[in-house]
């Protein structure tokens, strides 16, 4: 298993002062942002085929690789200049993919709006009063379904064959459930960037939740991000919290450094569960502690879960 970073932490660098410091860090891979919420310049400063090919050069020699390209967004969105912008992010993320041979591609499901329209994304949560799954049920049939089967198609046409969703609340992809739904009737293109920050506060036990996508052979893509949940404001109010970010005393739960929100025994028992449904991948630090500067969260971050993971070879087992 290796360790990256997602970086839109270092989005003002150069990529290949990013290369330098990712080198400098011992950080085995790094997972691109490219457009939409991901957005980083990154790419766009490679737009000729000879800084491309002396980036390439660059990573080669340094042996770091990339683990996805990233282009989180809402292409489903009512409002039809942001749902055209994010749609146009995520193809443009797909000719990078081919450019640079690479496989995987993190992104969000999107949330589309009502069949009145509208301007906003209407996220349900409830099956009643029965309106809310009939708009649940035109979402999924009419918007969500026909959209990422189309993607699905297009995407291979870039040799992209894992379309890894994000499981984030506000989207209609939220959890192992939703999308191993999108999974079933779209095809296995369609699989998980396993964040575990979004599924703690939701009460999921994200070991359980690992086995059931690692049966699935639905895991392409891991996050290293926590969440701390405050048990006060979550015993008076719960654990849906739509209060600013910055309101950091008041929320149910708010990002954090790994290793702030949950003990090492979680994220090692979380790791070994990765290791046994077969997921030798990236875990690719996210960083969205708001306490925390970027280089105190990485550090952080990597002295803590590099104890935890194992680089080397399995040895010869004595049942072998």
């Amino acid at each position: 298993m290796k360790l990256g970073i997602f970086t839109v932490l270092y989005a003002d660098l150069d990529p290949f002062e990013l290369i330098d410091k990712v080198q400098e860090w011992a950080i085995d891979a790094i997972e691109i942002g490219v457009a939409n919420y991901s957005k980083t310049s990154h790419l766009s400063a490679l737009a000729t085929e000879r800084r491309l090919e002396q980036f390439l050069d660059v990573l080669g020699r340094s042996g770091v690789s990339i683990s996805a390209l990233s282009c989180q967004g809402n292409p489903l969105h009512p409002n039809a200049t942001i749902a055209d912008s994010h749609h146009q992010g995520w193809r443009l993320t797909l000719e990078w993919a081919q450019r640079l041979g690479i496989k995987t591609v993190n992104v969000f499901s999107g949330c589309p709006g009502t069949p009145a329209g509208g301007n906003y994304p209407n996220w349900v949560t409830t099956a009643w009063p029965t309106e809310y799954q009939e708009l649940l049920d035109w979402q999924w049939e009419h918007r969500v379904i026909p959209y990422w089967t189309t993607e699905a198609e297009i995407a291979s046409t870039f040799g992209v064959t894992q379309i890894a969703f994000e499981m984030h609340p506000g989207f209609v992809v939220y959890n192992p459930y939703t999308l191993l739904k999108l999974r079933s009737r779209v095809g296995h293109v369609i699989g998980a960037n396993l964040d575990p920050s979004h599924l703690f506060w939701q009460g999921i036990d994200l070991c359980a939740a690992i086995r059931v996508l690692c049966e699935e052979g639905a895991l392409y893509h891991v996050h290293a991000k926590d969440v701390a949940l405050d048990s006060r404001n979550v015993a008076v109010n719960g654990v849906i919290d739509s209060r600013p970010y910055q309101s950091l005393k008041d929320r149910a739960w708010n990002f954090c450094t790994v290793g702030y929100g949950h003990s090492a025994l979680v994220w090692s028992q979380i790791i070994h569960e990765l290791r046994k449904g077969g997921y030798d991948g990236v875990l690719s630090i996210e960083h969205e502690d708001a306490l925390a500067s970027r280089t105190e969260g990485l550090q952080h971050a990597m002295s803590f879960l590099r104890p935890l993971m194992w680089s080397e070879p399995k040895p010869e087992m004595w049942w072998s």
